[in-house]
């Protein structure tokens, strides 16, 4: 059974054998940071082989939406990706993960702290060693030390411990978690580049090294400006909806067709404005002649906009402010983002056989990158990928009878 919709192929797909080519990534992680810097790697040429425990990659089953018994969750940040079965709680299937260790550029992996050395894994006194060239790449929601060193962290909670829910909604609201799981996809993007700086490091060093990434450091991160405002008048961030802090005008207003987001980042922008609107008086008015004195006097200047803006289409009033220079767009819903035009031209929806999902933001000219192939199976790949690294029929044989090896997850 499905709940994908019927699609044709071939859109998004990578044209090259992509800048990360020869790249051999052991991909230990599930849920969503880990995956989501794999996937970044996986587009563009990186060879991504994902380990999954005998119950498989706990998201295969966050759904519905499913396809075949994999849920759109697991679906939407798995492609391009070898899957294998793999039990590494037994020495039998450490010895696996070594073997596939020979050939690989970069490990990465998302266990509580402290687990991979339980297994005889620690980067600095096995992996390191064995390894010297090997890039170990740790995702974790806290890190092993300091007061919350090992707790586990999902990305709401993160986001709660972090600030980030006080300054998203509105007074009104209380504090609201982030409509996607931002801090989760920061991670993946911060760690992405982590790995390729240290891919690069390693050219001139040829060394290995650790890269200790977790999910805290990744969402402190993502403040600004709240906590750059707060370094500097150490006044505590509050939750401003959607006006920006910083800026004014810049903030959804209501037309009588549909809500806009206006921006203004300058104050030339907003004479430009304020003349494209026929209210020419406003952009010299003292009150709101410079960014400062807009913030600082933001409901006066809203009131205005609003009156003005009320009477407007606002699906025709977009495209006529984008045309003189104006930064401003309507509000839309995913599905609608997802049909338009334009999305269509940039490539941001991809398509392979049963496959939909998001095509990658990252285009480059000489080795475009993109989709490869469609989200794996569970399983799918193990016997493949154990046959490329030198396991003969029979040892694979041995390890499927003992349980460490899968290529259908365990019920």
């Amino acid at each position: 059974m499905t709940d994908a919709l019927p699609i044709s192929e071939g859109k998004g797909l990578a044209k090259s054998a992509g800048a990360l080519a020869g790249i051999k990534v052991i991909d230990l992680t599930r849920v969503l940071g880990g995956p989501y810097c794999t996937m970044i790697l996986s587009d563009h040429g990186a060879e991504v082989i994902k380990l999954e425990p005998p119950l498989g990659d706990e998201v295969r089953d966050w759904g519905p939406p499913f396809h075949e018994g994999d849920a759109s969750y697991f679906i939407g940040v798995n492609r391009n990706k070898k899957s294998v079965g793999l039990d590494l709680s037994k020495p039998e299937g450490v010895q696996v993960l070594l073997r596939l260790l020979e050939e690989a550029d970069v490990l990465i992996e998302n266990f509580k702290p402290g687990s991979m050395e339980k297994w005889g894994l620690g980067y600095q006194e096995v992996l390191s060693k064995r390894f010297p060239r090997l890039i170990h790449c740790r995702v974790s929601g806290f890190g092993a030390t300091g007061p919350l060193g090992g707790a586990p962290g999902y990305d709401a909670i993160v986001q709660a411990i972090v600030g980030l829910m006080s300054i998203n909604g509105t007074a009104t609201s209380g504090p609201t978690r982030l409509g996607v799981p931002m801090v989760d996809i920061g991670t993946g993007l911060y760690s992405a580049i982590a790995i390729l700086m240290a891919v690069i490091e390693r050219q001139s060093s040829n060394q290995g090294q650790y890269l200790d990434m977790t999910l805290h450091d990744c969402g402190m991160a993502l403040l600004h400006p709240h906590a750059a405002n707060h370094f500097l008048n150490g006044k505590r961030p509050v939750a401003t909806g959607n006006p920006h802090p910083n800026l004014a005008p810049y903030a959804t207003f209501t037309t009588k067709t549909c809500d806009i987001f206006m921006g203004v980042g300058n104050d030339a922008t907003f004479r430009k404005l304020c003349n494209f609107l026929g209210i020419p008086e406003l952009g010299t008015d003292p009150r709101f002649a410079k960014n400062g004195d807009r913030v600082v006097n933001r409901v006066a200047l809203t009131e205005i906009l609003d009156a003005r803006l009320a009477v407007e289409d606002g699906f025709e009033l977009c495209p006529r402010l984008l045309a003189a220079g104006l930064p401003a767009g309507p509000v839309t819903h995913v599905d609608e983002a997802m049909a338009a035009e334009h999305t269509a031209h940039r490539e941001m929806v991809t398509e392979l056989g049963w496959f939909r999902g998001l095509g990658t933001p990252i285009k480059m000219s000489r080795t475009p990158g993109g989709t490869r192939r469609e989200p794996p199976r569970y399983g799918q790949d193990t016997e493949a990928v154990l046959k490329t690294h030198g396991f003969s029929e029979k040892e694979i044989e041995k390890l499927r009878d003992l349980g460490i090896v899968l290529d259908a997850r365990r019920k």
